[in-house]
């Protein structure tokens, strides 16, 4: 790589080099994916829901103003576009590949997480008495009053997940990470007091906190269950992306740990390179 510049990496030139490198980390990534889509087939806990419950559990049944499609696309796509548009400037493939690979290990970590607890909490929705008796008719058990449901097996399975929010814990997981990365790259910690930067940066956080904020408005949510995908997918995001990334008020914070690293050991052999020189015969 003799004729690679010093500081530039891109795909061609590093690309098979960082997939070798971190190619037990695409397997476990689709591993996660695997488990997750298990989390989604198995049938969750039906926690007793009472005749006296129900006064809570009456919101109307309506769609997404989010729908489930558009959450990926929000917290994964929309990122990775950036992370994309960045290494088309800086041809800098370190950093590309840690931003997608950080965000999709935020993404479905978090998911997991999610489904695991949805699936072991069994929380009813806020519309799950139309779940349970589309028609209106309730129907209960004369001696512990709980629902004898005869709505559709699925709507009732979905209606046992409330929490945590997935669209929450999604949103939070994707653009939470993308507020790290977007914190070190404008260095918005540089003590030089643009404040304007902090509007840039809250920006995904705010589109975030709208998801999660439609969810209790379509009555698909409680507001403790998208607080708690929020705090899920906001703890995950900041864990993966301080795993390849410096906290954004380094001084190093700009790029990822691995490029770091690298410009310190070719800054190295090129100073030596400089300093040293064949000895002449006398």
């Amino acid at each position: 790589m003799a004729d690679i510049p010093l500081g530039c990496y891109t795909i061609k030139s590093h690309g098979a080099q960082i997939a070798r490198l971190h190619m037990y980390d695409w397997i476990i990534l689709v591993l996660l994916a695997v488990i997750d889509g298990l989390l989604n087939i198995i049938e969750p806990f039906h926690r007793f829901v009472g005749k006296d419950m129900m006064t809570d559990l009456r919101y109307p049944l309506q769609g997404n103003t989010v729908p489930f499609w558009a959450v990926p696309v929000i917290g994964i796509v929309l990122p990775c576009a950036i992370f994309g548009g960045i290494y088309f400037k800086k041809k800098n493939f370190y950093d590309l590949h840690h931003g997608i690979l950080g965000i999709l290990y935020s993404v479905l970590i978090t998911a997991v997480i999610t489904d695991a607890i949805k699936d072991g909490v069994g929380r009813p929705r806020p519309d799950f008495f139309w779940r349970c008796f589309p028609d209106g008719k309730d129907l209960y058990d004369n001696v512990t009053t709980g629902v004898l449901c005869h709505g559709e097996k699925s709507v009732i399975k979905e209606g046992h997940k409330s929490f945590p929010s997935g669209h929450a814990s999604w949103s939070f997981a994707g653009l939470g990470f993308l507020t790290w990365y977007l914190t070190g790259k404008i260095a918005v910690f540089d003590r030089k007091g643009h404040i304007a930067k902090l509007c840039i940066i809250v920006l995904p956080l705010l589109t975030a906190a709208l998801v999660a904020v439609s969810r209790v408005d379509d009555y698909w949510h409680h507001w403790q269950d998208v607080f708690a995908g929020a705090i899920i997918g906001l703890t995950v995001a900041s864990f993966c992306y301080l795993q390849f990334f410096p906290y954004p008020f380094d001084a190093d914070g700009l790029w990822p740990y691995a490029y770091n690293t690298l410009q310190l050991a070719e800054a190295g052999i090129a100073a030596n390179s400089f300093s040293v020189r064949p000895t002449e015969e006398m």
